[in-house]
């Protein structure tokens, strides 16, 4: 049984689905923030109702939204949530888009859940407690060599500025497939066990938080690109298999 905050998580993301639906190829108008990213009303309103479902049943607890702001983040649990992780995909009718709802206690993150409403997929996972994807468990994959590896990558503009370019173009041509999958969509198959490696160079933590429970508890590991631990500052990702992890980590760093 998922535990009460678990619960709320994922109601809170079926809310959030509902009003996304409703507005999804609606031809919305879009905002530019100040940080150049795009803003819809979908985003909003699927914030605002998440927002209210986990305020009204964890009134102390922080809140970390993407469109309406911080709230209590010096409480020893902190919400944070994108209502729509991907809203480029969301306006160019694209459905690789999905809520992200993950929850944060003493600087840990403690659950996820990751719901993709056009792609059909709701995945969740609690710490000690597994993941599951559509109400299956799931798993990552036991591939333990690069040449048998599928690795997909998402935004990797930081990445291709730095030192580390060539070194990713060296892994590229170790492995047996390399694909670019993006957002929630190649974190799902990970956890899954489709594929057996991702790799970032450019995210915001709430684009990633609630994905870092679901793998780890899928048997994955999840770091940045330095191989630390992620949290708040978090820019990067290496999420594997467990088994790829350090021979994709030090194939980086030369």
């Amino acid at each position: 049984m998922p535990s009460a905050e678990l619960q709320a998580a994922i109601d809170a993301a079926n809310a959030a689905a509902t009003v996304i639906r409703a507005l999804y190829q609606k031809n919305l108008a879009v905002v530019t923030k100040a940080d150049k990213s795009p803003v819809t009303e979908a985003d909003v309103r699927a914030e605002e109702v998440i927002r209210e479902v986990l305020s009204k049943r964890f009134p102390s607890y922080g809140f970390f939204g993407e469109e309406t702001g911080q709230h209590s983040m010096d409480a020893e649990s902190i919400w944070l949530v994108d209502p729509i992780d991907g809203t480029k995909s969301f306006v160019r009718e694209c459905p690789f888009f999905s809520t992200q709802i993950a929850l944060l206690r003493g600087g840990r993150f403690v659950l996820g859940v990751s719901c993709a409403p056009a792609y059909g997929e709701l995945a969740w996972a609690e710490r000690g407690a597994g993941a599951w994807l559509n109400d299956s468990r799931i798993r990552v994959s036991q591939t333990a060599t690069l040449d048998a590896s599928i690795v997909s990558t998402g935004n990797l503009k930081t990445l291709a500025a730095g030192p580390r370019w060539s070194r990713f173009g060296e892994l590229v041509t170790r492995v047996s497939r390399i694909r670019g999958y993006g957002d929630f969509v190649h974190y799902h198959l990970l956890a899954r066990g489709a594929l057996d490696v991702v790799i970032e160079s450019d995210v915001n933590i709430l684009d990633i938080a609630a994905l870092t429970v679901i793998v780890e508890e899928a048997g994955g590991c999840f770091t940045d690109l330095e191989g630390q631990a992620v949290g708040l500052a978090t820019t990067s990702v290496l999420a594997s298999n467990a088994p790829l992890h350090g021979t994709v980590l030090e194939a980086l760093r030369g």
